[in-house]
Protein backbone atom coordinates (compact mmCIF):
# COMPACT_ATOMS: atom_id res chain seq x y z
CA UNK A 1 0.00 0.00 0.00
CA UNK A 2 1.61 3.51 -1.00
CA UNK A 3 1.13 5.82 1.87
CA UNK A 4 -0.51 9.45 1.31
CA UNK A 5 2.50 11.45 0.28
CA UNK A 6 3.23 9.57 -2.72
CA UNK A 7 -0.75 9.42 -3.37
CA UNK A 8 -0.80 13.19 -2.92
CA UNK A 9 2.07 13.48 -5.33
CA UNK A 10 0.04 11.97 -7.97
CA UNK A 11 -3.06 13.87 -7.67
CA UNK A 12 -1.21 16.87 -7.72
CA UNK A 13 0.34 16.07 -11.30
CA UNK A 14 -2.85 14.76 -12.61
CA UNK A 15 -4.48 18.02 -11.65
CA UNK A 16 -1.59 19.71 -13.24
CA UNK A 17 -2.86 18.27 -16.44
CA UNK A 18 -6.63 18.65 -15.78
CA UNK A 19 -5.94 22.25 -15.91
CA UNK A 20 -3.78 21.94 -19.14
CA UNK A 21 -6.34 20.39 -20.63
CA UNK A 22 -9.29 22.30 -19.48
CA UNK A 23 -7.79 25.58 -21.08
CA UNK A 24 -7.08 23.86 -24.26
CA UNK A 25 -10.88 23.05 -23.92
CA UNK A 26 -11.63 26.67 -23.27
CA UNK A 27 -9.86 28.07 -26.23
CA UNK A 28 -11.60 25.69 -28.42
CA UNK A 29 -14.98 26.56 -26.75
CA UNK A 30 -13.88 30.09 -27.77
CA UNK A 31 -13.29 28.79 -31.24
CA UNK A 32 -16.94 27.79 -31.11
CA UNK A 33 -18.10 30.79 -30.06
CA UNK A 34 -16.62 32.90 -32.90
CA UNK A 35 -17.79 30.28 -35.63
CA UNK A 36 -21.24 30.23 -34.30
CA UNK A 37 -21.18 34.08 -33.55
CA UNK A 38 -19.94 34.08 -37.37
CA UNK A 39 -22.71 32.08 -38.49
CA UNK A 40 -25.42 33.28 -36.33
CA UNK A 41 -26.17 29.68 -35.09
CA UNK A 42 -27.65 29.33 -31.65
CA UNK A 43 -25.38 28.96 -28.39
CA UNK A 44 -26.97 26.08 -27.34
CA UNK A 45 -26.94 22.48 -28.79
CA UNK A 46 -29.21 20.13 -26.98
CA UNK A 47 -28.47 17.00 -28.51
CA UNK A 48 -25.00 17.51 -28.94
CA UNK A 49 -24.78 17.71 -25.69
CA UNK A 50 -27.00 15.28 -24.30
CA UNK A 51 -24.67 12.72 -27.06
CA UNK A 52 -21.71 14.02 -25.22
CA UNK A 53 -22.42 13.04 -21.43
CA UNK A 54 -24.24 10.09 -22.42
CA UNK A 55 -20.41 8.93 -23.65
CA UNK A 56 -18.65 10.34 -20.77
CA UNK A 57 -20.83 8.42 -18.39
CA UNK A 58 -20.33 5.38 -20.10
CA UNK A 59 -16.51 5.57 -20.52
CA UNK A 60 -16.40 6.43 -17.23
CA UNK A 61 -17.32 3.31 -15.75
CA UNK A 62 -17.72 2.80 -11.90
CA UNK A 63 -16.89 6.56 -11.92
CA UNK A 64 -19.44 7.34 -14.67
CA UNK A 65 -22.33 9.83 -12.81
CA UNK A 66 -19.44 11.62 -11.40
CA UNK A 67 -17.72 12.04 -14.85
CA UNK A 68 -21.24 13.00 -16.19
CA UNK A 69 -21.35 15.76 -13.49
CA UNK A 70 -17.99 17.11 -14.23
CA UNK A 71 -18.53 17.27 -17.93
CA UNK A 72 -21.96 19.12 -17.75
CA UNK A 73 -20.21 21.89 -15.55
CA UNK A 74 -17.57 22.03 -17.92
CA UNK A 75 -20.28 22.26 -20.82
CA UNK A 76 -21.99 25.33 -18.44
CA UNK A 77 -18.95 27.02 -18.48
CA UNK A 78 -18.39 27.17 -22.17
CA UNK A 79 -21.33 27.83 -23.14
CA UNK A 80 -21.56 30.65 -20.79
CA UNK A 81 -17.85 31.97 -22.56
CA UNK A 82 -19.39 31.47 -25.72
CA UNK A 83 -22.88 33.62 -25.09
CA UNK A 84 -20.58 36.41 -24.02
CA UNK A 85 -18.66 36.16 -27.73
CA UNK A 86 -22.03 36.35 -29.84
CA UNK A 87 -23.06 38.99 -27.55
CA UNK A 88 -26.72 36.95 -26.20
CA UNK A 89 -29.60 38.90 -24.92
CA UNK A 90 -29.41 42.26 -26.65
CA UNK A 91 -33.03 42.38 -26.67
CA UNK A 92 -33.11 42.35 -22.03
CA UNK A 93 -29.69 44.63 -22.49
CA UNK A 94 -31.57 47.40 -24.28
CA UNK A 95 -34.59 46.96 -21.81
CA UNK A 96 -32.18 47.72 -18.98
CA UNK A 97 -30.22 50.23 -20.72
CA UNK A 98 -33.80 52.58 -21.19
CA UNK A 99 -34.64 51.66 -17.21
CA UNK A 100 -35.18 55.02 -15.14
CA UNK A 101 -33.32 55.76 -11.72
CA UNK A 102 -35.84 56.47 -9.64
CA UNK A 103 -39.89 56.25 -9.83
CA UNK A 104 -42.38 59.06 -9.14
CA UNK A 105 -43.72 59.12 -5.24
CA UNK A 106 -45.76 62.03 -5.21
CA UNK A 107 -49.07 62.89 -6.96
CA UNK A 108 -49.56 58.60 -7.35
CA UNK A 109 -51.94 55.82 -6.21
CA UNK A 110 -50.82 52.90 -4.73
CA UNK A 111 -52.93 49.59 -3.94
CA UNK A 112 -52.90 47.25 -1.71
CA UNK A 113 -54.84 44.61 -0.56
CA UNK A 114 -57.33 45.13 2.73
CA UNK A 115 -58.21 47.87 4.65
CA UNK A 116 -56.99 50.98 6.70
CA UNK A 117 -55.14 49.13 9.25
CA UNK A 118 -53.75 46.16 7.66
CA UNK A 119 -50.36 45.64 6.96
CA UNK A 120 -50.26 46.20 3.71
CA UNK A 121 -51.71 49.84 4.29
CA UNK A 122 -48.51 50.44 6.92
CA UNK A 123 -46.06 48.70 4.25
CA UNK A 124 -47.80 51.51 1.98
CA UNK A 125 -47.24 54.17 3.51
CA UNK A 126 -43.65 53.25 4.76
CA UNK A 127 -43.13 53.24 0.81
CA UNK A 128 -44.98 55.90 -0.51
CA UNK A 129 -45.48 58.66 2.38
CA UNK A 130 -46.50 61.16 -0.10
CA UNK A 131 -48.78 58.79 -2.53
CA UNK A 132 -52.39 58.03 -1.99
CA UNK A 133 -53.31 54.59 -0.68
CA UNK A 134 -56.08 52.30 -2.58
CA UNK A 135 -57.14 49.43 -1.09
CA UNK A 136 -58.76 46.63 -2.70
CA UNK A 137 -60.20 43.29 -1.78
CA UNK A 138 -57.88 40.57 -3.26
CA UNK A 139 -54.42 40.47 -4.59
CA UNK A 140 -55.71 39.87 -7.94
CA UNK A 141 -57.82 43.11 -7.73
CA UNK A 142 -54.58 44.85 -7.26
CA UNK A 143 -52.60 43.41 -9.93
CA UNK A 144 -55.98 43.96 -12.30
CA UNK A 145 -55.58 47.95 -10.96
CA UNK A 146 -51.95 48.37 -11.98
CA UNK A 147 -52.64 46.31 -15.04
CA UNK A 148 -55.08 48.72 -16.16
CA UNK A 149 -53.70 51.98 -15.15
CA UNK A 150 -56.11 53.08 -12.36
CA UNK A 151 -53.45 53.19 -10.19
CA UNK A 152 -49.41 53.35 -10.32
CA UNK A 153 -47.83 50.79 -8.00
CA UNK A 154 -48.81 47.87 -6.17
CA UNK A 155 -47.80 46.25 -2.68
CA UNK A 156 -47.62 43.11 -1.49
CA UNK A 157 -46.71 40.68 0.54
CA UNK A 158 -44.77 37.27 -1.16
CA UNK A 159 -42.93 35.57 2.04
CA UNK A 160 -43.09 35.73 6.04
CA UNK A 161 -40.04 34.91 8.08
CA UNK A 162 -42.29 32.52 10.18
CA UNK A 163 -45.34 31.16 7.84
CA UNK A 164 -43.11 31.31 4.50
CA UNK A 165 -44.51 32.28 0.99
CA UNK A 166 -47.44 33.80 0.33
CA UNK A 167 -48.10 31.42 -2.76
CA UNK A 168 -51.26 33.62 -4.04
CA UNK A 169 -49.14 36.63 -4.84
CA UNK A 170 -45.75 34.44 -6.50
CA UNK A 171 -48.62 32.69 -8.61
CA UNK A 172 -49.69 36.13 -9.62
CA UNK A 173 -46.35 37.61 -10.38
CA UNK A 174 -45.94 35.03 -12.69
CA UNK A 175 -48.82 35.08 -14.80
CA UNK A 176 -48.82 38.71 -15.00
CA UNK A 177 -44.60 39.16 -14.89
CA UNK A 178 -44.99 43.23 -13.87
CA UNK A 179 -41.47 44.72 -13.06
CA UNK A 180 -40.82 44.97 -9.06
CA UNK A 181 -39.19 48.22 -8.28
CA UNK A 182 -39.08 48.41 -4.95
CA UNK A 183 -39.21 45.74 -1.59
CA UNK A 184 -39.63 46.59 2.26
CA UNK A 185 -38.78 44.09 5.34
CA UNK A 186 -41.74 45.16 7.79
CA UNK A 187 -41.57 44.14 11.16
CA UNK A 188 -44.77 42.37 12.18
CA UNK A 189 -46.03 42.61 15.99
CA UNK A 190 -49.73 41.00 17.12
CA UNK A 191 -51.47 42.03 19.41
CA UNK A 192 -54.95 40.56 20.69
CA UNK A 193 -57.36 42.87 20.45
CA UNK A 194 -61.42 42.64 21.72
CA UNK A 195 -64.57 44.67 22.66
CA UNK A 196 -63.74 47.27 25.48
CA UNK A 197 -66.59 45.39 27.77
CA UNK A 198 -64.30 41.81 27.56
CA UNK A 199 -61.47 40.60 29.16
CA UNK A 200 -58.74 37.65 28.21
CA UNK A 201 -60.55 34.99 29.73
CA UNK A 202 -63.87 35.76 27.91
CA UNK A 203 -61.73 34.53 24.67
CA UNK A 204 -62.72 31.24 22.86
CA UNK A 205 -62.17 32.20 19.03
CA UNK A 206 -59.80 34.27 17.50
CA UNK A 207 -59.64 35.51 13.64
CA UNK A 208 -57.14 37.19 11.44
CA UNK A 209 -55.52 36.31 8.11
CA UNK A 210 -54.29 32.83 7.62
CA UNK A 211 -50.79 33.55 7.26
CA UNK A 212 -51.25 35.50 10.51
CA UNK A 213 -53.23 32.46 11.91
CA UNK A 214 -49.52 30.34 11.29
CA UNK A 215 -47.70 33.29 12.83
CA UNK A 216 -49.13 33.12 15.70
CA UNK A 217 -50.07 29.10 15.56
CA UNK A 218 -48.12 27.98 18.95
CA UNK A 219 -49.86 31.05 21.02
CA UNK A 220 -53.52 29.87 19.97
CA UNK A 221 -52.43 26.33 20.44
CA UNK A 222 -51.11 27.38 23.93
CA UNK A 223 -54.71 29.17 24.93
CA UNK A 224 -56.82 26.44 23.17
CA UNK A 225 -58.70 29.31 20.71
CA UNK A 226 -60.60 28.32 18.20
CA UNK A 227 -59.41 30.35 14.93
CA UNK A 228 -61.17 31.62 11.73
CA UNK A 229 -59.59 32.68 8.99
CA UNK A 230 -60.32 36.28 7.40
CA UNK A 231 -59.22 38.08 4.14
CA UNK A 232 -57.00 40.67 6.28
CA UNK A 233 -55.66 41.63 10.09
CA UNK A 234 -57.57 44.60 9.61
CA UNK A 235 -60.93 43.17 8.29
CA UNK A 236 -60.88 40.84 11.25
CA UNK A 237 -60.47 43.89 13.51
CA UNK A 238 -62.92 45.68 11.91
CA UNK A 239 -65.53 42.70 12.10
CA UNK A 240 -64.55 42.18 15.62
CA UNK A 241 -66.06 45.24 16.86
CA UNK A 242 -69.07 45.30 14.41
CA UNK A 243 -69.86 42.13 15.54
CA UNK A 244 -70.05 42.83 19.42
CA UNK A 245 -69.16 39.48 20.24
CA UNK A 246 -67.57 38.88 23.72
CA UNK A 247 -65.67 35.99 23.15
CA UNK A 248 -63.99 36.64 19.77
CA UNK A 249 -60.71 38.72 19.76
CA UNK A 250 -58.70 40.10 16.54
CA UNK A 251 -55.07 38.74 15.76
CA UNK A 252 -53.95 42.12 14.51
CA UNK A 253 -51.37 45.02 14.33
CA UNK A 254 -51.77 47.79 16.84
CA UNK A 255 -52.67 50.58 14.94
CA UNK A 256 -55.68 47.72 13.50
CA UNK A 257 -56.40 47.96 16.93
CA UNK A 258 -56.40 51.70 17.27
CA UNK A 259 -58.43 51.81 14.39
CA UNK A 260 -61.07 50.45 14.82
CA UNK A 261 -61.02 51.19 19.01
CA UNK A 262 -60.39 47.77 20.21
CA UNK A 263 -58.66 46.62 23.64
CA UNK A 264 -55.58 45.04 23.99
CA UNK A 265 -56.10 42.13 25.87
CA UNK A 266 -52.73 40.47 25.14
CA UNK A 267 -49.25 42.14 23.53
CA UNK A 268 -46.37 40.64 21.70
CA UNK A 269 -48.09 37.56 20.71
CA UNK A 270 -46.19 36.17 17.29
CA UNK A 271 -44.70 33.08 18.31
CA UNK A 272 -41.08 34.64 16.74
CA UNK A 273 -39.95 38.10 18.14
CA UNK A 274 -38.35 39.00 15.00
CA UNK A 275 -41.48 37.99 12.55
CA UNK A 276 -41.01 39.97 9.71
CA UNK A 277 -42.82 40.60 6.29
CA UNK A 278 -41.41 40.97 3.10
CA UNK A 279 -43.56 43.02 0.64
CA UNK A 280 -42.77 44.36 -2.80
CA UNK A 281 -43.51 46.72 -5.32
CA UNK A 282 -44.96 45.95 -8.38
CA UNK A 283 -45.00 48.32 -12.02
CA UNK A 284 -45.79 48.25 -15.42
CA UNK A 285 -42.76 50.60 -16.12
CA UNK A 286 -39.17 49.53 -14.99
CA UNK A 287 -36.96 51.76 -12.66
CA UNK A 288 -33.61 50.55 -11.78
CA UNK A 289 -32.20 52.88 -9.24
CA UNK A 290 -28.20 52.88 -9.41
CA UNK A 291 -27.76 51.32 -6.05
CA UNK A 292 -30.31 48.45 -6.52
CA UNK A 293 -28.76 45.42 -4.63
CA UNK A 294 -31.15 42.52 -5.59
CA UNK A 295 -32.55 40.71 -8.94
CA UNK A 296 -35.77 38.91 -9.20
CA UNK A 297 -36.13 36.53 -12.28
CA UNK A 298 -38.64 33.88 -13.64
CA UNK A 299 -38.74 31.12 -16.26
CA UNK A 300 -39.05 27.25 -16.87
CA UNK A 301 -36.19 25.03 -16.91
CA UNK A 302 -35.52 22.47 -19.63
CA UNK A 303 -36.83 19.36 -19.63
CA UNK A 304 -33.39 17.90 -19.02
CA UNK A 305 -31.97 16.19 -16.50
CA UNK A 306 -30.22 18.31 -13.65
CA UNK A 307 -31.07 21.19 -15.51
CA UNK A 308 -31.76 22.77 -11.69
CA UNK A 309 -28.40 21.75 -10.61
CA UNK A 310 -26.72 23.70 -13.76
CA UNK A 311 -28.70 26.63 -13.83
CA UNK A 312 -27.45 26.96 -9.67
CA UNK A 313 -23.89 25.95 -11.22
CA UNK A 314 -23.61 29.25 -12.94
CA UNK A 315 -24.87 31.40 -10.41
CA UNK A 316 -21.82 29.58 -7.68
CA UNK A 317 -19.36 30.19 -10.32
CA UNK A 318 -19.54 33.91 -10.09
CA UNK A 319 -20.19 33.90 -6.53
CA UNK A 320 -23.95 35.33 -6.40
CA UNK A 321 -26.00 34.75 -3.41
CA UNK A 322 -29.30 33.03 -4.45
CA UNK A 323 -31.75 34.31 -1.71
CA UNK A 324 -35.10 32.87 -2.75
CA UNK A 325 -36.29 30.03 -5.04
CA UNK A 326 -39.74 29.32 -5.37
CA UNK A 327 -41.64 26.73 -7.77
CA UNK A 328 -45.20 27.00 -8.76
CA UNK A 329 -47.32 24.62 -10.49
CA UNK A 330 -48.14 25.63 -13.82
CA UNK A 331 -51.52 26.01 -14.65
CA UNK A 332 -51.65 25.06 -18.32
CA UNK A 333 -49.58 21.64 -18.28
CA UNK A 334 -49.95 19.15 -15.36
CA UNK A 335 -46.46 18.45 -13.18
CA UNK A 336 -44.41 21.07 -15.17
CA UNK A 337 -43.29 23.93 -12.60
CA UNK A 338 -42.44 27.99 -13.12
CA UNK A 339 -39.14 29.46 -11.25
CA UNK A 340 -39.22 32.77 -9.11
CA UNK A 341 -35.66 33.41 -8.20
CA UNK A 342 -34.26 36.30 -6.42
CA UNK A 343 -30.05 36.87 -5.86
CA UNK A 344 -27.92 39.45 -4.60
CA UNK A 345 -27.12 41.80 -7.24
CA UNK A 346 -26.58 44.96 -9.69
CA UNK A 347 -27.10 44.34 -13.37
CA UNK A 348 -24.32 47.20 -13.97
CA UNK A 349 -21.96 44.49 -13.07
CA UNK A 350 -20.64 42.67 -16.04
CA UNK A 351 -20.68 39.09 -14.62
CA UNK A 352 -24.01 39.59 -13.57
CA UNK A 353 -25.48 41.31 -17.17
CA UNK A 354 -23.41 38.59 -18.65
CA UNK A 355 -25.42 36.14 -16.40
CA UNK A 356 -28.81 37.25 -17.18
CA UNK A 357 -28.66 37.57 -20.71
CA UNK A 358 -27.37 34.10 -21.18
CA UNK A 359 -30.38 32.63 -19.33
CA UNK A 360 -32.52 34.92 -21.70
CA UNK A 361 -31.53 33.00 -24.28
CA UNK A 362 -31.53 29.44 -22.73
CA UNK A 363 -34.50 29.27 -20.25
CA UNK A 364 -37.77 28.55 -21.41
CA UNK A 365 -40.42 31.58 -20.71
CA UNK A 366 -37.29 33.82 -19.26
CA UNK A 367 -38.54 37.33 -17.71
CA UNK A 368 -36.24 39.85 -15.92
CA UNK A 369 -38.47 40.78 -13.37
CA UNK A 370 -36.69 43.95 -11.62
CA UNK A 371 -33.38 44.58 -9.91
CA UNK A 372 -34.14 47.30 -7.00
CA UNK A 373 -33.21 48.10 -3.13
CA UNK A 374 -34.66 46.61 -0.17
CA UNK A 375 -35.56 48.97 2.95
CA UNK A 376 -35.16 47.65 6.38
Amino acid sequence: MRNLSEIRSDIDKIDSEIIELFKKRMDCAKEVGIYKKSQNTPVLNQDRENDILDAVEKKGGEYGAHARLLYSNIMELSRALQHNIVGSGKGLKTVIANAEEQFPSENIKVGYQGIKGANGHEATLRLFPNGTAVNYKTFSDVFSAVDSGEINYGVLPVENSTAGSVSTVYDLILRHRFYIVGALDLPIDYCLAGLNQSEFSDIEKVWSHPQSLSQCANYIAKNNFDSSPCSNTAIAARDTATEKRLNVAAICSYKAAEEYRLKILDNHIQDNDVNTTRFIVISKKLYIPENANKISLCFSLPHVTGSLYSLLCRFNSLGLNLTKIESRPRQDKGFEYLFYLDFSGNVHSEDVIALISQLSEEMPEFSFLGNYCEMQ
